[in-house]
């Protein structure tokens, strides 16, 4: 697991410079100094098959190449937190390697074992926060081939841990594709052949925009998904607002 240590370019960091010289200034004036809790930089754990952390080429010259532009998202996630990539959900004992008050992203991610599901649920239970893209038919072009296990994961293949959730990814394939928009709490999410979620009744799970997107209450975690991923595919200053407000909605 990896940590950005770019944090001397973060607000926490200027946060914990103004309260020591405030601490300073006290002392100098013979008063006792007040102790100011400082926030901590939320940790953002990120696990996806989309070229959202690396540049996608086709041959060994343009992996070995530094000068592709990051994914806008890289981007905001950095300026969102402290961005740990995930190789794995579950580790050697068996627990999702993420403090709990981090938030969890997984963005269209590979198939998860049997061990990564049991992970997954028993950190969103203990009070872990997630942001979940898994896209039924994904629309975005990849340099590699089909059958390359480099190429994104085409069908989202998470339905062991949502039918435990109380859900179930459904996909109309009679639906006209193109890139469209979706309102979600007063957010514009593009589109493009989405899926929606069926919803056990069971559950604590509210639907919003024709069941695109479920929020849920999973034992004391909340689950915020999205059954779409083609907000990646474009880099227009929309898509970095509308994936900022959903970080938003689920930490708040």
């Amino acid at each position: 697991m990896r940590y950005n240590p770019k944090l001397l370019l973060r607000p926490s960091a200027a946060r914990t410079t103004c309260t020591a010289l405030l601490a300073l200034a006290l002392a100098a004036c013979g008063a006792k100094p007040v102790e100011v809790p400082v926030s901590e930089p939320l940790t953002i754990g990120i696990s996806t098959s989309l070229p959202l952390l690396w540049s996608e080429s086709g041959d060994i010259r343009g992996q070995l190449a530094q000068q592709a532009p990051a994914h806008w998202a890289s981007g905001l996630l950095d300026a969102k937190g402290q961005v740990a990539p995930l190789d794995t959900l579950a580790d050697a004992e068996g627990r999702l390697p993420l403090p709990q008050d981090a938030l969890l992203v997984l963005a269209q991610p590979q198939a998860l074992t049997p061990q990564e599901n049991v992970a997954l649920d028993a950190w969103v239970r203990g009070g872990g926060r997630l942001l979940l893209f898994a896209d039924p038919m994904l629309t975005s072009h990849s340099a590699f081939p089909l059958g390359d296990p480099r190429r994104p994961q085409a069908i989202a293949m998470l339905s062991p841990i949502l039918r435990h959730w109380g859900l179930e990814l459904e996909f109309d394939a009679d639906q006209p594709s193109g890139e469209r928009l979706a309102n979600a709490y007063g957010v514009q999410l593009p589109v493009d052949l989405p899926g929606r979620f069926r919803i056990a009744t069971e559950t604590q799970c509210r639907p919003e925009a024709d069941a695109l997107v479920v929020e849920c209450a999973i034992g004391e975690g909340r689950v915020l998904a999205v059954g779409d991923a083609a907000l990646f595919d474009g880099d227009d200053a929309g898509r970095a607002a509308a994936l900022d407000a959903l970080i938003d909605r689920i930490t708040r």
